[in-house]
């Protein structure tokens, strides 16, 4: 037979899981933290396109 529609915002019940729980990761150094590593990136595009300007106005 088909399965009871399940409410909005709900989760649908489990058959059954035969998985273990995983063990959780201590915390990663900095390549780990989403914004310190764009604050990197964004620094190196920052002295990327200064180098450009600088060769531009003949600094």
């Amino acid at each position: 037979m088909t399965d009871p529609l399940v409410p909005p915002n709900e989760t649908p019940a489990a058959e059954g899981s035969n998985a273990e729980a995983h063990q959780e990761r201590a915390d990663g150094d900095i390549w780990e933290h989403p914004r310190i590593r764009l604050r990197l990136i964004v620094f190196g595009c920052l002295l990327i396109a200064g180098f450009f300007v600088g060769r531009i106005t003949g600094l």
